[in-house]
């Protein structure tokens, strides 16, 4: 096995592991579970650790060198309109390409799955542009989330609240596991044409802003659809007896995820043969490489998607109704933090923006800091989810306080953590929480008979809106840690040269 290919594997296995091991003891202690509805989920567990160790390393080989080279050839077209053009259309067809977008479009009623799907993709569209342009003007990114987040909250009272928490998650969506190496290698190779101190600063932001024009557009496409409730049949489990069942279900979903993946990575094999005929960038080795790269995603995400959504999906919607059914129902909201904070770790854009941090920051933010804040930050998200669900809170109680402070944190940080939590938002919310986390919410609230659409959408909203708030808190501690040790070098500084002029006084 290629050794790179194997470390990807380990990794994806110690992500996946403890969500689990956490599934399999509720099984035994809460939640019994039919042991052909068990064999699935591990299966589909298997499934999803070689495709997430596939999927990263496919985005390391093929996305981030394609992202990089669009973005160090962009800033040399030298006309802003062309390269605003440009970046509407890669950020569009990047959005249709997303597996996850699909998943919600599914979930809507009133609004038909095309219209989401290209209204969700402008908004992609236009705010990667700016994204891109504020980094050519040098904009704040602060300033800039400052303003269009006010703009969210403003619009968002003048739409019917059924439909708002399906805006807010629809900025979550969009940035998955097709969209988020791309956008992200297209900052670092933007910021790298760069010099000055501002530049790593730079390479961040751009999944951030991206997410914003999702939630927007849907906002305003709010005026003219008005769902009513939510047309849900529910998710089936397969009922298995053998093993030859089991192999038999997953075979007969495989073509239908072959298929889904194709048309995703269509578009975007299609932008590198046509960068590549313009800017004549790679060699024929790195076209080789890149297209080996095209290959490892295409066998990630299949196995991914397959293994999410028929092995990980049905038993989330299942523990969902079964522990809101339980007399101790509030149980619900320990278990959900509990699932969240496991659950990030699977999250294939997750690994791939943290080893990007990383790299950029020289290891003074490491991988496992990351890890660790994003997990803490999901994991009350989830949390809040699932209180939403039991009690009926309306999201935007948790939305507009929760983005103010966001907000007035990146007002004290260092720049570099604006970007990075803005970006970390958007890429936890990916296809483990549209595939398990979703449905979750949706069986917890259909047992407990709340409002489908105002109580359980909202979940992907929330997993994007409290890692904002844990990456600043990460960027106060790291700037208090820093001015404590410029006052003891300075400290220090100053006793070394009142022994120096002591010295001095001796000789004389």
């Amino acid at each position: 096995m290629n050794q790179k290919l194997k470390e990807k594997i380990q990794e994806s296995l110690s992500a996946v592991l403890p969500i689990t091991g956490i599934v399999l003891l509720l099984s035994v202690f809460l939640i019994p579970m039919e042991l052909g509805t068990l064999v699935m989920f591990f299966v589909g567990a298997a499934m999803l650790i070689i495709g997430m160790g596939f999927f990263q390393l496919g985005a390391e080989t093929a996305m981030t060198p394609l992202g990089e080279g669009i973005g160090v050839q962009l800033p040399k077209i030298r006309k802003i309109g062309l390269i605003a053009l440009i970046a509407f259309a890669v950020g569009l067809i990047i959005t249709i390409s997303e597996p996850d977008l699909q998943v919600l479009a599914e979930q809507v009623p009133s609004i038909p799955n095309l219209t989401l799907v290209l209204t969700v993709a402008v908004g992609v569209g236009v705010f990667l542009a700016i994204a891109i342009l504020r980094i050519v003007f040098k904009v704040s990114l602060s300033t800039l989330l400052i303003i269009f987040y006010g703009l969210l909250m403003v619009v968002s009272f003048f739409i019917p609240k059924e439909f708002t928490a399906v805006a807010f998650d629809s900025g979550g969506v969009t940035t998955g596991p097709m969209t988020v190496p791309f956008i992200m290698a297209l900052g670092v190779g933007l910021a790298s044409m760069r010099n000055g101190k501002d530049a790593s600063d730079d390479s961040f932001g751009l999944v951030a802003l991206s997410s914003i024009g999702p939630i927007l557009t849907v906002l305003i496409l709010g005026c003219f659809f008005s769902p009513k409730e939510t047309v849900y049949s529910g998710i089936d489990i397969s009922k298995v007896v053998t093993t030859q069942d089991v192999a038999r279900e997953f075979g007969r979903y495989i073509p239908k995820y072959a298929e889904e993946v194709v048309i995703s990575i269509a578009p975007i094999l299609a932008v590198f043969i046509v960068f590549q005929i313009f800017c004549k960038r790679y060699y024929k080795r790195e076209v080789m490489r890149i297209s080996i790269g095209f290959i490892y995603t295409y066998i990630g995400l299949v196995l991914f998607l397959c293994g999410v959504n028929v092995g990980f999906a049905p038993i989330g919607s299942l523990m969902g109704e079964e522990i809101a059914a339980l007399p101790y129902r509030w149980i619900l909201v320990i278990l959900g933090a509990l699932i969240g904070y496991f659950i990030v770790k699977a999250e294939p854009a997750i690994q791939i923006l943290n080893h990007q941090v990383e790299g950029v920051t020289n290891g003074s933010i490491s991988a496992h800091a990351m890890n660790t804040c994003m997990s803490i930050g999901v994991s009350v998200s989830v949390g809040l989810a699932m209180l939403r669900i039991l009690v009926g809170i309306p999201i935007m109680w948790i939305l507009i306080p929760g983005y103010v402070i966001a907000l007035v944190l990146s007002r004290i940080v260092p720049k570099i953590f604006v970007g990075i939590a803005f970006d970390s938002g958007g890429v936890a919310s990916g296809p483990m929480t549209t595939t398990f986390l979703l449905p979750l919410s949706i069986g917890a609230c259909t047992a407990v008979g709340g409002n489908l659409m105002t109580d359980a959408f909202g979940v992907v909203a929330l997993v994007a809106l409290t890692p904002l708030i844990a990456i600043q808190i990460m960027g106060v501690v790291y700037k208090l840690k820093l001015r404590k040790l410029e006052n003891v070098t300075s400290d220090t500084a100053d006793d070394s040269d009142e022994i120096v002029i002591l010295e001095d006084d001796t000789n004389e």
